[in-house]
């Protein structure tokens, strides 16, 4: 399998503090590309969950904080992680609503993929 070497940054997905509530909510659209790298950067004042479904509570991201995810560190060329094109992120409150910043989701993709 040929993997690309160059790097194209997705555009961003965001969503604001007044649309973060107690219910999952999309951030922005669907994935278009297969992301290699993402992170999920939170500048609200509150803690939210990160979901892929709108079901399941997948991740835990504290106020002011952001993890970062690269899926293809430490690679074996047996397999190949990549976030699926499709793929919709929601996020919602942990507990008290912000009132301030947002979530904001950034991903790297390799060109042609």
């Amino acid at each position: 399998m040929a993997y690309s070497k160059i790097v194209r940054f997705d555009v961003y997905r965001t969503l604001a503090f007044g649309s973060i509530s107690g219910t999952f909510a999309a951030v922005g659209t669907a994935l278009t590309k297969p992301l290699r790298l993402i992170k999920f950067t939170n500048t609200s004042n509150a803690d939210l969950i990160v979901s892929f479904d709108a079901i399941n509570n997948n991740i835990y991201l504290p106020a002011g904080s952001f993890d970062l995810y690269d899926l293809n560190a430490n690679q074996d060329p047996t397999y190949d992680f990549k976030m699926q094109i499709g793929t919709q992120i929601y996020v919602k409150q942990a507990s008290g609503a912000p009132s301030s910043g947002g979530i904001f989701v950034t991903g790297i993709y390799g060109v042609g993929e």
